[in-house]
Formats: C-alpha cells, sequence, structure tokens
C-alpha cells in the first residue's frame, strides 16, 4: 500500500501556505465575464480587446485585467499578436476541427466513466434537459435550443465525476458556442437537434456504451460538417462553389 502524501520533509505540519480562498479573484472574475462574453458573441470572433475600454467597461484597473486576459490567452480564447494586442480567435473550420476533435476525446471518456457509475441515473437526468430542448425548439427559440445543447454536454461531462475533464471542457464548451452561433442558421429543423441529443440519453438508458460512442462520434462529425458547408462560399447560383 503506498504511504498517502503528507508534509514535505522538514516542513511543521501545521504551516498552511496556502489559506483556502474565500472569493474568487477579480482576475477569475474577469476572466469568467470575458469568457462568457466571448462565447456569447458579445466580443466577436477576431475583434481586438481594448484595453482602456475594457477596463472602463468593466469597471477594474488594468492589473487584474491583464491577468483575466492572459488566463484566457492560456486557454487559446485569445490569440496575442505581436506589436498589435490581443484578439478574440476566429472559428475557422481547421480551429473547428480541432476543438471537435478535443470535445471528442473527453466527452467519449466522461461516457465511459458514465456507465462505470450510474448510467440509467444518467440517462433520465440528461432526458430531462432533451425535453427542455423539446419546449424551445417549439417556440422556434433557436437560442434557447443551442443552450440546451450546451447544458446537456456539460451535464454529460459532469456525470463522470471528473474535475479534470470538466474543467476542459468548460473551455471548449466556449468555442461551442461560438461555433453553434455560426451553425443557426443551418438547422432549419430545431426539433431534429432535441431528438438528435435524447438518441445519446436512450442509450445510455440501454446501457449500450458502444452505441453511446458512436452517437457522440456522429454527434461532433456532424457539427464539423455543417461548420465546414456554411464556410464554403456560394457562387451566383447561390449554390457551393
Amino acid at each position: 500500500m503506498s504511504a498517502a502524501l503528507g508534509p514535505a520533509p522538514g516542513r511543521r505540519a501545521t504551516e498552511r501556505h496556502i489559506a483556502p480562498v474565500v472569493r474568487e479573484s477579480t482576475p477569475g472574475i474577469i476572466a469568467e465575464k470575458l469568457r462568457n462574453a466571448i462565447g456569447s458573441g458579445e466580443l466577436a470572433p477576431g475583434s481586438q480587446l481594448g484595453e482602456a475600454d475594457l477596463a472602463r467597461r468593466l469597471g477594474v484597473s488594468r492589473g487584474p485585467l491583464r491577468e483575466g486576459m492572459q488566463r484566457l490567452t492560456q486557454e487559446g480564447l485569445l490569440v496575442s499578436v505581436r506589436n498589435r494586442g490581443l484578439f478574440v480567435i476566429e472559428m475557422t473550420p481547421e480551429n473547428a476541427r480541432d476543438m471537435y476533435l478535443a470535445r471528442a476525446a473527453v466527452e467519449r471518456a466522461a461516457a465511459e466513466q458514465v456507465f462505470l457509475r450510474d448510467p440509467a441515473t444518467a440517462a433520465a437526468q440528461l432526458s430531462a434537459v432533451t425535453r427542455k430542448m423539446d419546449r424551445t425548439a417549439r417556440r422556434r427559440d433557436h437560442t434557447g435550443v443551442g443552450e440546451g445543447d450546451i447544458e446537456f454536454h456539460r451535464l454529460l461531462v459532469s456525470l463522470a465525476g471528473s474535475p479534470r475533464l470538466s474543467r476542459m471542457h468548460d473551455t471548449l464548451l466556449t468555442e461551442t458556442r461560438m461555433c453553434i452561433h455560426a451553425l443557426d442558421a443551418t438547422y432549419t429543423d430545431p426539433d431534429g437537434r432535441g431528438a438528435e441529443h435524447q438518441a445519446i440519453a436512450d442509450a445510455f438508458a440501454a446501457g449500450k456504451p458502444k452505441l453511446v460512442d458512436r452517437l457522440l462520434v456522429a454527434h461532433m462529425e456532424d457539427a464539423i460538417a455543417r461548420l465546414t458547408a456554411a464556410a464554403q462560399p456560394t457562387d451566383h447560383a447561390g449554390g457551393p462553389s
């Protein structure tokens, strides 16, 4: 049996260099606000972030703002261009493919863990989300359906009980939101999105891990295909060039 991790040799067990955090730091709050603004499209893909303007709008000084923006740079949501500044990433077809590749890896790993835990309860919780998606679809609320889509996948990963998978997934979901804005026009039938997610929930209920895996892969591949098609220029006849 391996020994439990304890204080480093020569260090008193009573030393507490890392105390409990009472609340999230200002840079953390700023990073979350910017992350949400990027995901919602308030900060558009490719747009430049001006420090003075953002500091004024957020009501913060430039120090914590820079630290918050640095966190998003490390996450890949912002890109630094030499002598020009920071810009929101653009979800090019190449970036989208890479993001969905990473998402598929995280969600497939999460699904495996769900089957080791309680797939029946997971199926019930996921089905509750798809019912909400169906209600918003009947109202022709594309934004609501898109948010339901995000909620479904965040829940799926959280049900794996892995904080690390959830942390990785949260960053990917910000990029997913950027893609969803581009994909909305490609879904002429919003009802189909709920059915696609319900099929995944049903496969959990049926205890079929291989089917869940295939459906998750197909789900990601469909999104990539739609994004690629949406990015293609059209000819004068209105068809793909």
